[in-house]
Order: structure tokens, then sequence, then C-alpha cells
């Protein structure tokens, strides 16, 4: 498998460490960045045999099979687009665009029978969340009923001194689309399709356009309820999520990242026996990094058929993500019609708010 990387930064760092991790062949063919030394640099360190500053004159002059893009994200679309009409999947970091509206064109963009667009939403693919899934469809769990999800990191003002950080139109948003987004998709795999959202957002403390805190309220379809935190306000750092079904809670507490050691399961009464059994026998070993959801890319890619996290699985995050921001600044309950096309948070995750302004 033919890989090139598009945007040399510090996260296409973790990509090439993980590509290489696999057990599946892999050839990094390229580095590409718009920065003429950061792709030269970038490509010297990992031993990659061609860099270059322009997408399709490395597309051309290398063809991979997949391409990652490891831009900034409002630098994602225009490279995503390239691989695909040069025949390429298109591996794509989080988030995948700045709207729906965008995200929509590049699902537009994917050919019938692929090439296809892949999000990286690792944190579905560490066994804990692979086994909680499968207890789940195969009733041990019993029905979910509550939910938590917390990401509560702390970034200083010196975090925002890149000039695309806390920007609307360069990051799309504030910790509810570049931080909680892990999380959020990782709530939206267990639980499904959400039906309605009420949820605030505050610039609290940080020097940005957008917000560096959401709290949020999110009903799904299948009468599960979850609060949904965000904030990177929070000096004791912590990723939390909790899910209390009928016969089990079962909690994941890590930060970046998690293991098996970073869950817990606490079965109901008159459930030990059933749910520990289940638990223990389920599946282990696999961390919730870059590799594990790249050995299942390779694995569809060397297949034929649509990796994960295709472009479905996807649009239900980012739309819970829209419909944070549109509950919190439209000051009312959404659901997921309200952030379609005709919607200002389709346009953009801010619509027409927030309800402040940069200079206050």
């Amino acid at each position: 498998m033919r890989v090139a990387i598009v945007g040399t930064g510090n996260i296409a760092r973790f990509h090439v460490e993980a590509l290489r991790s696999l057990d599946a062949p892999v050839r990094i063919v390229a580095g590409v960045d718009l920065d003429a030394g950061l792709a030269t640099s970038f490509c010297a360190a990992h031993g990659i045999p061609f860099a270059d500053t322009d997408v399709e004159r490395a597309l051309t002059h290398t063809r991979p099979d997949v391409v990652h893009v490891c831009t900034p994200p409002g630098a994602h679309l225009a490279p995503a687009r390239a691989a695909l009409n040069a025949g390429a999947h298109v591996v794509v970091e989080k988030p995948p665009t700045l709207s729906l509206r965008d995200f929509d064109a590049l699902a537009d963009a994917q050919p019938a029978g692929g090439p296809y667009v892949a999000t990286v939403f690792q944190h579905r693919f560490g066994s804990g969340a692979r086994r909680i899934r499968a207890l789940l469809d195969a009733g041990v769990l019993g029905r979910p009923l509550v939910a938590r999800c917390d990401t509560l990191w702390y970034r200083p003002d010196a975090y925002f001194d890149p000039p695309w950080r806390g920007r609307w139109e360069t990051e799309g948003g504030g910790p509810t689309m570049g931080h909680g987004i892990h999380q959020m998709d990782l709530l939206s795999a267990v639980l499904g399709e959400w039906t309605r959202v009420s949820a605030l957002a505050r610039r609290q403390a940080r020097r940005t356009a957008t917000e560096d805190l959401s709290v949020a309220h999110v009903s799904f379809a299948n009468g599960a309820v979850a609060s949904v935190v965000n904030s990177l306000l929070s000096p004791r750092e912590e990723s939390y999520l909790r899910f209390d079904f009928e016969y089990a809670t079962v909690e994941l507490t890590h930060l970046y990242g998690y293991g098996d050691d970073d869950w817990r399961v606490t079965p109901a009464p008159g459930h030990e026996e059933s749910v520990t059994a289940a638990w223990k026998a389920g599946e282990h070993g696999r961390n919730s990094g870059h590799a594990a959801q790249f050995a299942l890319v390779a694995d569809a890619v060397r297949e034929g058929s649509v990796p994960p996290v295709d472009t479905a699985e996807a649009r239900r995050t980012m739309t819970l993500v829209a419909g944070v921001y549109a509950s919190a600044f439209g000051g009312r309950p959404v659901g997921p019609d309200d952030v379609g096309p005709g919607s200002p948070h389709y346009e953009n995750m801010r619509g027409d708010g927030p309800p402040w302004t940069e200079e206050t």
C-alpha cells in the first residue's frame, strides 16, 4: 500500500509512526507541505523519498493508493478532492471539514465504487470500544439509559498563538469541534442516531473568536440521554465516558488515548456473573491510537471495501457538533433537520452566532 502524507506538521509524525507499526506492507512514498523546508526536513527525518509543495504534482509522480490529509482543518477539502480525483483513498484528520456543506461536497466527490474517504476517529477502534459495542449488540448490557461524555482539557492562551487556532474560518470551532469531537464520536458510535440537543457555549477565559466551553444535553433515538461537556479550561485534565445500561455501568477514564486498563465495568445486581464473564471474554489488547484504525483501513484497501470511518458515520458526528452550536447560539433545542441545507449552521458551524464579538 503506497501512502502519501499531505501536511507535515506534528500530527503527520503520528501517522507515519502508526503506518510503520502495521503488519500490512506499507510504503510511504511522499510528503507534501506548502512550506518547502518543512516538507523536505520531514521527508528526510522519516526516510520518505519524495518531498513537494504541490499536491497534484506529488500525486502524479508517486501514484499513492491512500492519501493521509494532516493539514490544519481549513485546508482539508482541496487535497482530499485532489486525491479522490487521482484515484486514491483519503484518510483525513478530524474535523474532516469546517462545515456540513463542505463535508457533503467531499462525500459527493467520492466516485461510485471508490475510492473512499475515511475520517480519523481512532477512539472507536481500541479493543475496549469494540468490546462495549459487541456486548451491547449481543444484549449482554441491556438497553442504554444514561451517558456522560466529558472532554475536560486545558489550553493556555499561548496555545492559540498560531494564527489558525481559535478562529472560526480556519479551525471551525473551539473544543466542541476540535477537541471533544473524538469523545463525541465514540459516544455516537455506541448510542447511534441523536434526535435532540439542548446546549450552551461560552467564551469564558481564552482570547479566541471561538468558544472555550460547551455543555449539552443530547437525546438519542434509542431513548438514551447524555450530558456532554467540552472544555479547554480544566487544569486537571480528563477524558471521561460513562454508559449506564440496564445491566451494567461501563466507564472509560483517560486523556488522549486509552488501553484496556482504562475501562471499568460495574454489573447491576443480579447480572454480575453474565456481565463479568462477557467483559473478560471480549476483545483485548488494542489501544486506541491511530494504528488501530489504520490497520482496518489497510484491510479495506486490500479487500476493495469501504474503509472506516466512512462519510455516513462521520457525518453523524459532524451533525451533532453543528447541533450543539445551533442550540447554543439559537437558545433553543434543535434536531438533525435543523442543521440541514438552508440552515446557517450548515454553511458554517458558527451560523449567525456567536453572541460575542472577537473584541469583547
